[in-house]
């Protein structure tokens, strides 16, 4: 219509296991910059998005769980990021398990903006070992041979998406095919993770596709999901094995991967690392290559070299934990049982109040506003009562008040470069 702003969307689906964690903490790390340039984040964390892609996917939420309900996030973040002057970005590497029919809802919706698709992606050599460990992460107790084995197993069954976690997320041409249905190919963004150099040139290629200058943003010097060593790995599925069927999944996600996985195993040091069997290498060569070919024929834009893709044999790594000895897996085990009773200790200790640092009168009134808009019994009520589409609306407009996300105004655009005018801002 005549007069209406049209935003630019970039929904980032995955895949998982592809630096999709990194590029959210530089996101979320530059959010003021991004906005200097135009580019926005809706909601006030990367749990926003979170929330919104379970919303979106219909997950269940289980009613012993502690967390706020998410039904109705999906609208809420979307029409956030529809308020955006220019463009913004929803990053989730979950939504690459969306179903066809979920997939062409969430676009539909978004009619009011210019869809871009952008998915991220690496050799599946390397993707293996690193998608295992995520299971073991995640509960799971199936060993390296036996999961390897399955997702070979099923590879050719044209249904595999349905049957396997790995090909839900990982089938990369239908995931693609799936999402951009009705959006140009020219608006659907490939990023191949590089096989070599520093974090900061995916980065680089990510930051191309949103049209802005990567130069002058923060960019953590480590991946901060690192992988874990094969006794630290060995230690914690079979520790899996032997946990309570009544524990909750959210009551391990919080305590169990959050803290043992994340924050204490993957920090030891001289952990020895995994790698794709010899044995397999010509089997994921061939994945590869067809993958390869197909990306090629599309007429997607590929950012990156697509010879990234192809997966290089295994040095300096075990092929199998079988080598993995006891007393390996005793020293993980001690360094986990440690870290739980610090943090039982931790969490049994009554916090003192933090004294209020000084603030002027705009300081302030700011942070009442925020107590009152967005404060833990305003957002509470909030996303309890999201289901309904008034609340729904009254949240974007609570974002709104407090994001200001029309404070931005077009900056002079350099010499050579008027392509990208519409991807150029300055915080006004």
């Amino acid at each position: 219509m005549p007069g209406m702003h049209t935003p630019r969307l970039y929904l980032h689906i995955g895949e998982p296991k592809t630096g999709t964690t990194f590029v959210q903490e530089t996101l979320w790390d530059n959010r003021a910059k991004l906005a200097a340039q135009g580019v926005l984040l809706p909601g006030y964390s990367d749990r926003d998005h979170s929330r919104a892609s379970r919303d979106l996917r219909s997950t269940r939420r289980p009613e012993s769980d502690p967390a706020e309900k998410w039904q109705g996030e999906w609208d809420v973040l979307t029409g956030q990021a529809l308020q955006a002057p220019r463009a913004a970005v929803i990053s989730d590497e979950v939504l690459a398990a969306c179903q066809p029919d979920t997939a062409d809802r969430a676009v539909r919706k978004l009619h009011a903006a210019e869809v871009h698709i952008v998915l991220t992606m690496r050799d599946i050599g390397s993707l293996l070992p690193a998608e295992w460990q995520e299971t073991v992460k995640c509960r799971g107790t199936a060993s390296w041979e036996q999961w390897l084995s399955d997702v070979i197993d099923i590879a050719p069954a044209a249904d595999r998406r349905r049957h396997s976690w790995f090909w839900r997320v990982h089938d990369t041409i239908a995931i693609l095919d799936m999402w951009s249905r009705h959006i140009p190919p020219e608006h659907v963004h490939v990023i191949t993770l590089p096989r070599q150099g520093p974090p900061q040139v995916l980065w680089e290629r990510f930051a191309s596709v949103l049209g802005i200058d990567s130069g002058g943003m923060s960019v953590r010097p480590v991946h901060a999901n690192t992988s874990l060593g094969l006794a630290e790995v060995e230690f914690l599925r079979l520790m899996n094995g032997s946990l309570s069927a009544e524990m909750p999944y959210w009551f391990y996600t919080r305590n169990i991967k959050r803290i043992l996985a994340h924050d204490v195993l993957t920090t030891r040091a001289g952990k020895e690392r995994l790698g794709l069997p010899p044995a397999h290498e010509a089997w994921a060569k061939d994945q590869a290559e067809v993958l390869i070919e197909r990306l090629r024929d599309s007429k997607y834009d590929v950012v990156g070299d697509l010879d990234d893709l192809l997966p290089q044999p295994a040095t300096g790594r075990s092929f199998s934990t079988a080598g993995v000895t006891v007393d390996q897996m005793l020293d993980a085990a001690v360094t986990a049982a440690a870290a739980l009773a610090d943090h039982q200790f931790l969490e049994s200790q009554p916090t003192g109040p933090r004294l209020p640092k000084p603030q002027g009168l705009r300081q302030r009134i700011s942070r009442l506003e925020w107590t009152i808009l967005n404060g833990p019994f305003a957002k509470r009520v909030l996303r309890n009562t999201s289901h309904l589409a008034a609340v729904r609306w009254l949240r974007v407009m609570i974002w709104r008040v407090l994001m200001h996300p029309g404070r931005h105004r077009a900056a002079p655009v350099p010499a050579g470069n008027a392509d990208d005018a519409r991807s150029v801002a300055a915080e006004g």
